[in-house]
Parts: C-alpha cells; sequence; structure tokens
C-alpha cells in the first residue's frame, strides 16, 4: 500500500546530513514495512535485528564503536554489504532502552550507515531508563494509521482520489461524485485505518473478517499492557477504554469510568495510553492566541482512539457478511464515530512526519454554555471546527466563538455537499458578527490544505 510517510522517509535516506531515525508510532501502524520497503526500493542490503525477539544481540550495542557493532550483527547475520550499501533496523529497541543512547555514535562516527530504530510503547520503558538520551544526535519521525487518501489508494480508487484532491472553494461537486466519496467515507468508517485490516479489506474479505482482525489488534494492545502489570491492571485499561468511546466528542470524566476505578488509576490509565498512542488527549484552551498550548487547561480534556476499528471492537458494532449502512446505526453510535473520525483526520493535519501533531478544544466554562470541538494551528492561524455527524446542527456556539476571538475563518464538517458561506449574524447576545464559514463532508477533511490557500482573504 502507497503511504505518504514514504516519501519523507526516502528523503531522509538521501539527506546526507541524516541521523539515526526514531520512528515513532503504535503497534501495527505499518513502521516495519516503511523501513523493508525503503531498504527494498533504495537497493540497500538491509540489516535487520529485533530485540524483542533475540534479546541477546542488545549485547552486541554494549561497545562505543558503532564499527565493532556493525561489524559483529554483520557477522552473526552473514551480510556482506559495506556499511554506505546497508541499512540498519533495530526493532523493537524498547525491549532494551539502553541501545537508545549507543545510536549518538552512529551519527558521529559511521554518517555513511542509515540507521532506524522502531519501538512500542518506548515511553514506558524510558520512563525507568537511567541512561541519557542523545539529545540533538537522533531525529524522531511518526507514522499513523491510513489517512482516506491512502485509504483510497489501496483499494484503486485513484479516479475519486484525483476527483476529491481537485476540489476548490468555488466549485460545484457533482452528485455522482458526493455519493460515491460517502459511499468509500463511510466504509472506512468501519474499516479504519490500521494497515492490516485495509490490506485484508482491499483484498475482499468480508465485513465480520475486518471486524475479527480489529477485535485481535485490540487484544495485542491489551496483552502488550500486561507486560507492565506492575503499573496498571488490565481491568482498569478496557474500562477506560470504554469511557473514551462512550465518551468521545465531550469532556473526559474519570469519575465516570466505572465502579471500582479511583480517579488516580484513571487518570494514570489514560496517561498511559496517550503515551502508548493508543488515545489522543485533546486539551482545552482558552484560544486567546498562538500557540494554543500556551493557554492549555490539563483539567478540562477530551479523547479518541488511535482508530475508529478499536472504537468498533470495543463497541461490538455488528459486521457479518457487510458492514451496516449509517443510517441504521443507533444515533449516539454515528455521533461518536463523527468525533472520532475528525480527531483522527485533523491530527494527521496538524502533525507532519516530523511533528507530532496536537489537538484542542474550547469550552465555557460556568455561566452560559459554549463549545468549539476542535481548534487547530492551521497556516499560522487558529482554526476552530465544528463537527456533526448529519446534514444539521447549531452554531451558536460557534458564532459567539468567532466574535469573541475575533476569528476570520471557521470549519464545518458534516454530511453536506462542500461550500463557503459568508456569514453576517447576530450572536445569542445581539453582538453582529461576520466570519468565512467553510462547509467540507468529512471526505473531505484530509484534503484542507490544497483547499485553505484556494480561500478568498485567506493569509498563508
Amino acid at each position: 500500500m502507497k503511504r505518504a510517510v514514504y516519501e519523507d522517509l526516502r528523503a531522509w535516506q538521501a539527506d546526507a546530513r541524516r541521523k539515526p531515525l526514531i520512528l515513532r508510532g503504535a503497534r501495527q501502524v505499518g513502521k516495519t514495512w516503511l523501513v523493508r520497503e525503503l531498504a527494498r526500493e533504495r537497493k540497500l542490503a538491509l540489516l535487520e535485528v529485533n530485540l524483542e525477539r533475540d534479546p541477546l544481540l542488545a549485547k552486541v550495542f554494549q561497545t562505543a564503536d558503532p564499527k565493532r557493532v556493525f561489524s559483529d550483527l554483520a557477522l552473526l547475520q552473514d551480510h556482506r554489504a559495506a556499511p554506505a550499501d546497508s541499512l540498519l533496523f533495530i526493532d523493537e529497541i524498547q525491549a532494551a532502552p539502553e541501545v537508545l543512547a549507543r545510536l549518538r555514535w552512529f551519527a558521529e562516527e559511521m554518517p555513511e550507515l542509515p540507521v532506524v530504530a522502531a519501538g512500542s510503547l518506548l515511553e514506558f520503558a524510558l520512563a525507568d531508563f537511567s541512561h541519557s538520551m542523545p539529545v540533538g544526535r537522533v531525529s524522531y519521525a511518526y507514522v499513523e494509521p491510513l489517512g482516506f487518501p491512502e485509504y483510497l489508494a489501496a483499494h484503486a480508487q485513484d479516479p475519486l482520489l484525483e476527483r476529491l484532491r481537485a476540489w476548490q472553494p468555488g466549485r460545484v461537486i457533482s452528485s455522482a461524485v458526493h455519493d460515491k466519496a460517502w459511499e468509500w467515507f463511510d466504509r472506512y468508517q468501519m474499516v479504519g485505518g490500521m494497515p492490516a485490516v485495509v490490506a485484508a479489506d482491499a483484498q475482499g474479505a468480508d465485513a465480520k473478517s475486518c471486524r475479527d482482525i480489529q477485535r485481535d489488534l485490540l487484544h495485542t494492545y491489551q496483552d502488550d499492557f500486561s507486560k507492565y502489570a506492575g503499573r496498571i491492571e488490565t481491568r482498569v485499561l478496557r474500562q477506560v477504554l470504554l469511557a473514551v468511546v462512550a465518551a468521545l466528542g465531550g469532556k473526559f470524566v474519570y469519575s465516570s469510568v466505572g465502579d471500582g476505578v479511583k480517579l488516580e488509576p484513571a487518570r494514570r490509565c489514560l496517561e498511559m495510553l496517550a503515551a502508548a498512542r493508543l488515545c489522543r488527549l485533546i486539551t482545552h484552551t482558552a484560544a486567546n492566541g498562538l500557540p494554543l498550548a500556551a493557554q492549555q487547561n490539563e483539567r478540562l480534556r477530551k479523547a479518541a482512539l488511535l482508530d475508529v476499528g478499536l472504537a468498533h471492537a470495543l463497541w461490538n458494532t455488528p459486521a457479518l457478511g457487510h458492514f451496516p449502512r449509517w443510517e441504521t446505526l443507533a444515533p449516539g453510535i454515528r455521533g461518536g464515530l463523527g468525533e472520532q473520525m475528525a480527531a483522527q483526520q485533523l491530527h494527521l493535519l496538524s502533525g507532519s512526519f516530523t511533528r507530532d501533531g496536537q489537538l484542542f478544544h474550547w469550552r465555557r466554562e460556568g455561566g452560559r454554555a459554549g463549545e468549539i470541538d476542535y481548534l487547530l494551528e492551521f497556516h499560522g492561524a487558529i482554526l476552530p471546527v465544528e463537527v456533526k455527524s448529519g446534514a444539521a446542527g447549531s452554531m451558536k456556539s460557534l458564532h459567539q466563538f468567532m466574535h469573541d476571538k475575533r476569528l476570520p475563518l471557521a470549519l464545518r464538517l458534516d454530511r453536506n455537499p462542500p461550500s463557503v458561506q459568508a456569514m453576517a449574524v447576530s450572536t445569542t447576545q445581539g453582538q453582529a458578527v461576520q466570519y468565512t464559514l467553510l462547509n467540507l463532508p468529512h471526505y473531505l477533511c484530509a484534503f484542507l490544505g490544497e483547499i485553505i490557500p484556494g480561500l478568498s482573504g485567506w493569509h498563508e
């Protein structure tokens, strides 16, 4: 499958000033495949070390001499290529976190050898890691589940993909394109972006098989956490995951996690899920200026999952011979899916290959109600996002927010065809407010980077 981050990985390998690269991301998002594909496509001899499967190999890295490390690994694996024609891949590095400190020597003494390390639950290992990290001598990159454009490409829907990518404000999108795009996006909402599930779906697996893979992935993550049983109970883990699903789109309340789960274990579990990249924490911000993180309040959090497939595995949504139609799902499920998919796509937009994405939200505490679903920093400005799972909904909070913050542009995600509106309305307090409202169907959210610059009056 084509991955958007692959071109970034190629650019890293081709850069003569590259540093050893640490790939971040949850288990099963495709880190290993990306590295192997890079070696194959660039005709580099892959020297792969898996420290979870072969823990004794960690001893090879005890020396500070990278040339000796490479020579010993090559001998053990009958690797004959020179360093400049090789790619050293250290997988599951969290099994021997002390190896991270040794990566600096490769940057300084063997720059001709590209080195990639990858690991799952890496933050957990680092919590007990007494060695200093090689700050400034390694690079970090982030791998996420497949976005909607990647999903379409995996299903050979290139004509539809090109039509969506070409849409610009002021143009009309045909009903044929709109209907077909929603057909595929609704399927994407059922399958999600985890590579194993997408691959099965693209190869013609039925809905039940896809759902089974999603459940297997959930069990894999739970088994991973069992390795850290001293930190957290498996029972608490599952209850917190269920609480995240139940609260999608709303404030996460620790006291509502479940009977017998105290506030502190629930808080610690959510933090660990975020560290493992299985959850995304969406922090409240006052949104009075950039950066949004400067006025955040970590007590007021929302949360979303890594991938919608985990939501289906936890919800146990029906999937027999085929996926259910959107309108047959319970309203609460549709609302949760809309919030999850918005968070999933906006997270990708707010980050990059070398920068982890960050989302925020806003709500008025005390007095009259008011809430903005998501806020992100986009093209050097604050972009408020309203999410609707259907085709209609109130925008009173958005009008007031746009008046108070004096912002020029807001985004609304719903099921309608795309449009741009010049809003000139009054708030519930009778205050006049003017701004541009970009209405997009959820299936166009991933193309926001191409759409925003085409808006009249929007500054880069």
